[in-house]
């Protein structure tokens, strides 16, 4: 009896310690559930927080001029320039000038040893009034045969030689004057001038130096007027002609200088497949200088007065082009009808045809995944300006 009523108690206390554990866990899912319930319970009567803009993710449509650009770059050089050669042989005496330095049409820029061709200008001096002194003799003598022929007291033959004498002379004087213009040629060749107005901006020579004829001594650049070469791919150059206005940005200078399309080469580089295009560019006060690099805007086409909206407002669903407007606090969506891409002066814009009206605000940029008829705020400027600025620690 005593062992029965101990096999009941055991077996009580292993089913209560078989169920604790699962009624431990229906109340889990149970407490769960409930937490559920009430946090879906919150989601729903909470109302949804207004999507809040910054003043710099909104944009409007505007009327203004747009312009299609195709964007070039290249180095710059002057359009007048001259390499200074030495003419003759001999040896530098005096070099008036240095890299940098400005200098006019005719400035005296070298000047050479002179000894050489001077006595050779002389000697041919020499000849010359020598030939001249046998013209003047020649002259007389065949006048006086003339007159003596006339009254028959000297033959035809004499004459004749007189004649021939007299020819002889003059040819040569012309033979001696030749001789003399080309040793007083040398002579002032050793002199050597500026053929341009500019600036020196490479010297290879130093007084005591001996050059022969040909030798690279100076170079001068007129800055005057600069151009920029580039390279134009062959689909587009159809697009430019002579005369066409050119935007070209020069790195150091604040400001963009205007220029224009001077010429077009006719031919294709065998490399690139571009062509080439050369732009004229006013430089009257000299800050452009040799070799600088530019970026060029080309101004393919342009339209006044087109509804313009930044190009990146502009985005493409379903093959159509839509912009988020924000109308009464609420994102719409709106699908337009765009034209001409290119820039209006202060960025990349895209013409609305139909879709916008003028002073419509939109949304500059895709933010992300926006739902149609969403609150908007547009954040105060003092506030945007705190919330882009970090804090200093």
């Amino acid at each position: 009896m005593k062992l029965s009523l101990l096999s009941r108690l055991k077996t009580r206390r292993g089913l209560a310690w078989t169920l604790s554990p699962l009624i431990v866990l229906l109340l889990i899912v149970a407490f769960i559930t409930v937490k559920q319930g009430r946090q879906a319970e919150a989601s729903t009567t909470r109302p949804i927080a207004a999507l809040e803009l910054l003043p710099s993710d909104v944009a409007y449509a505007k009327q203004g001029e747009l312009r299609r650009i195709l964007p070039l770059t290249g180095s710059l050089r002057a359009v007048n320039q001259a390499v200074i050669k030495a003419k003759v042989n001999g040896d530098v005496r005096e070099v008036l000038v240095r890299e940098g330095e400005a200098v006019k049409t005719g400035q005296i820029l070298i000047r050479m040893d002179t000894s050489e061709y001077d006595a050779r200008a002389l000697q041919a001096k020499g000849g010359l009034q020598a030939a001249q002194g046998q013209l003047d003799i020649a002259t007389q003598t065949r006048n006086n045969n003339k007159a003596l022929l006339e009254k028959n007291f000297i033959s035809r033959n004499a004459f004749d030689n007189a004649q021939s004498q007299y020819a002889i002379a003059i040819s040569n004087v012309k033979t001696a004057r030749g001789v003399f213009d080309v040793a007083q040629k040398a002579l002032n060749d050793t002199i050597i001038r500026a053929p341009v107005s500019g600036f020196i901006s490479s010297r290879t020579v130093q007084p005591g130096e001996k050059v022969s004829a040909d030798n690279r001594l100076l170079e001068i650049v007129d800055l005057r007027q600069m151009e920029m070469e580039a390279p134009v791919p062959a689909a587009d150059v159809v697009s430019i002609k002579a005369g066409q206005e050119v935007e070209v940005r020069v790195e150091g200078l604040p400001k963009p200088l205007i220029g224009k399309v001077a010429r077009i080469n006719p031919s294709i580089q065998a490399g690139s497949r571009s062509i080439m295009v050369y732009i004229r560019i006013g430089n009257e006060d000299g800050v452009v200088r040799m070799g600088m690099f530019g970026e060029a805007k080309l101004t393919l086409a342009k339209k006044a007065d087109a509804l313009l909206v930044p190009e990146s407002a502009v985005q493409v669903e379903n093959g159509e082009s839509i912009v988020y407007a924000i109308e009464d606090g609420k994102i719409v969506k709106k699908t337009v009808k765009v034209g001409m891409r290119g820039e209006d002066g202060h960025e990349n814009a895209i013409e609305i045809i139909d879709g916008l009206s003028p002073g419509a605000r939109i949304l500059r940029a895709n933010l992300g995944n926006l739902q149609n008829g969403a609150s908007v705020r547009i954040a105060e400027a003092k506030q945007a300006a705190n919330a882009t600025t970090s804090p200093e620690k």
